[in-house]
């Protein structure tokens, strides 16, 4: 009797947990105002025991699910006793319930975390960071509580077992994908919080954007981890060997991934200039409005894709009403408060600033054409205007000219220098790089295309700018150093992470480029010892087996990979039916490469042991993740910086240049 009450115990738990996110988001605020100190001092032990009871809400449902209980709906609806145990856990987050929980765990994760990390703050200004994070829980736990219960029961006759997790999501990429996308998706909180309580204080300043550039960094790491692990798990998990379809609910994470990128170059000019003030706050609203955007399209029901949740019209209302109090009531602040954090200072059109401002513009140009392209046919359909799609050919014409050029403003901006800067040095410096740029470029595209291609000409010249600008801007930091190596060690952790970075966006523009024109594919009929050649491998089709999984059956294929006679490779792609709902899922096989990628799919049974087989070689598609992983391990490097690390706990001169805040 008391196991069958452990849901009862989660449900208080998401109770006591809105309870104190309300004061949270009340009590530390007034005090702000008021003077009271001791208000303001409950913001901390206020998010740790918000933090506490949603992580007990969270554990409940987990043991739900491990233990099988189906008296709970969405155990029920998401599990089987079939279900290995890593997939009944990872299923917590499968379905819409769940995974909003796990939104608000994390929303809460990273309120204690602000909380502890964040010891330098003054008093006052953290208090109103941790109740505007407050607020927002206030919201997403009521938006679970009222719409989403995951604790609902099914007495007093509950199913003897579930109906299983979906097919698609029993794998790896469930386990890592939603927690590392959420944490990015969320994490964006961080910075909208330092914005509304910086607007609310009115003042904004170098020690404002110091505290908010960690965080902010740090949660656009998860998010670009997020993307690159979800981007990997539709190429190899659905079988159609594509990595990127430009699906409504993807554009939803690259969104405030595009404006939070924006983001971290607009702090960093506000920081270290005390300029761009007023776009800084407005990306980082943006940035936040945009994940709960994400949010909006994904459980709505507003539009059909492979990654959104099944929804109904009441949670789509509930978050379409909570997205427009955030967004409208933080716009309405900014109006009111934009005149007094305007930035005074000027620069001259050559300077770094210029080339930060311009890549913001991009990055946010690009953000719009996306969001256009996403929600145009959601507008046209409401309207009963019919029903238009908008694919990737919109996308692509419009977002790889923007990306192009970014690359080229992004070589420019390393070697510019800040506030004052002139053509002739610019230059000066960079004419030699442009010179080997293009004879790289040029070389490339004979070498890896069918002669000369103006579009892998132009693509691998910027890839070239951006490394060897790069290099250059290094060099230039170790000359007046009395050796390199001295030079070198004295370069920040921030410094590399940039061009670590950097160098992560030209890798993805290589892979991105090579996958898209120098792959190839055959669709094939094969019967057992049917050989074809592709792309100077030949692959031998050695037929297909039966082989029992824990919860599905599996026609287990083979073929067998030859290049100048010698095996290189057995791959075994997979046709599995699973036992409960019987549903039929592509495992497709991949023996991976850095420069290739040999990818086998099944398709369908043609009778006399003869079956469809898509053969496919994936030039340099692995780059597109490597090029996310350094781009992530360059935020990672940047957050690492003594600066950031001091602004996180022990920056005590920075409370004597806040503390007109408070008045």
């Amino acid at each position: 009797m008391i196991v069958g009450m452990i849901p009862e115990l989660g449900q208080l738990a998401l109770i006591l947990s809105l309870c104190l996110a309300v004061l949270l988001g009340t009590l530390p605020l007034i005090g702000s105002y008021t003077g009271h100190r001791s208000w303001q001092a409950l913001a901390r032990p206020l998010a740790a025991g918000q933090f506490t009871f949603m992580l007990l809400a969270f554990l409940v449902l987990v043991h739900a699910f491990a233990v099988d209980d189906f008296s709970v709906a969405y155990v029920a609806g998401n599990s089987n006793s079939q279900l290995p145990l890593v997939y009944k856990i990872s299923a917590v987050w499968g379905a819409h319930e769940g995974s909003l929980l796990l939104w608000a765990l994390t929303l809460c994760g990273w309120t204690l975390a602000v909380a502890v990390f964040s010891r330098g703050l003054p008093r006052i200004v953290l208090a109103r960071v941790l109740s505007v994070m407050g607020l927002v829980s206030v919201g997403f736990q009521l938006f679970t509580l009222l719409t989403s219960n995951p604790f609902t029961r099914l007495l007093p006759y509950p199913p003897l077992d579930g109906g299983d997790l979906n097919p698609v999501l029993q794998d790896f990429g469930l386990i890592v994908h939603p927690p590392m996308l959420y944490m990015g998706y969320v994490g964006f909180v961080v910075a909208f919080a330092f914005a509304i309580a910086a607007l609310l204080g009115g003042r904004l300043d170098a020690a404002w954007a110091r505290w908010s550039r960690p965080w902010t960094t740090v949660a656009w790491v998860f998010l670009t981890l997020g993307i690159g692990l979800g981007s990997w798990w539709a190429y190899y998990e659905l079988g159609w060997g594509g990595w990127w379809f430009w699906d409504p609910v993807e554009n939803a994470s690259l969104m405030p991934w595009l404006v939070g990128t924006a983001l971290m170059h607009s702090l960093a000019v506000s920081e270290k200039r005390g300029m761009f003030k007023s776009w800084t706050v407005l990306l980082a609203i943006s940035a936040f409005s945009l994940s709960l955007l994400g949010t909006f399209l994904v459980r709505s029901g507003v539009l059909t894709s492979v990654h959104s949740f099944a929804a109904d019209p009441a949670r789509g209302a509930f978050i379409l009403a909570f997205l427009i109090v955030v967004v409208g009531s933080s716009l309405l602040l900014f109006a009111l408060r934009a005149p007094m954090v305007k930035s005074k200072s000027g620069f001259d059109v050559f300077s770094l600033e210029t080339f930060l401002l311009i890549n913001n513009v991009i990055f946010v140009s690009a953000c719009s054409v996306v969001l256009l392209g996403t929600l145009y046919p959601l507008l046209i359909d409401a309207l009963g205007m019919g029903k238009i799609s908008v694919g990737p050919p919109f996308f692509n014409a419009s977002f790889i000219p923007m990306t192009l050029l970014l690359a080229l403003a992004l070589g420019i901006g390393v070697t510019a220098r800040w506030k004052t800067g002139v053509a002739g040095y610019l230059v000066q410096q960079l004419r030699w790089i442009a010179v080997a740029s293009v004879a790289g470029g040029l070389s490339v595209s004979f070498i890896y295309g069918d002669g000369f291609q103006p579009l892998m000409f132009i693509v691998m010249a910027l890839v070239f700018w951006v490394l060897l600008t790069s290099v250059k801007a290094i060099v230039s930091r170790c000359r007046y150093k009395s050796t390199f190596v001295e030079g070198l060690k004295a370069i920040p952790a921030s410094v590399w992470g940039m061009h670590l970075a950097h160098t992560g966006l030209a890798v993805t523009m290589v892979g991105v480029l090579m996958v898209s024109l120098n792959s190839a594919e055959k669709d094939l009929r094969m019967s057992p010892g049917d050989t074809v050649q592709l792309g100077g491998y030949q692959f031998r089709f050695d037929g297909v087996n039966k082989v029992r999984g824990p919860n599905y059956i599996s026609d287990y294929g083979t073929l067998r990979v030859y290049e100048a006679g010698r095996e290189i490779a057995v791959l075994h792609p997979e046709k599995r039916v699973y036992n409960v709902q019987g549903s039929m899922m592509t495992d497709a096989a991949i023996d991976p490469g850095l420069t290739r990628d040999l990818y086998a799919a099944l398709g369908e049974d043609l009778g006399n042991n003869a079956w469809a087989v898509r053969i496919q070689i994936k030039a340099f598609v692995r780059w597109i993740w490597l090029g996310a992983i350094f781009m992530a391990m360059g935020g990672l490097l940047a957050v690492l910086d003594r600066r950031y690390r001091l602004a996180l706990g022990r920056q005590k001169t920075a409370q004597k240049q806040i503390k007109a805040v408070a008045c």
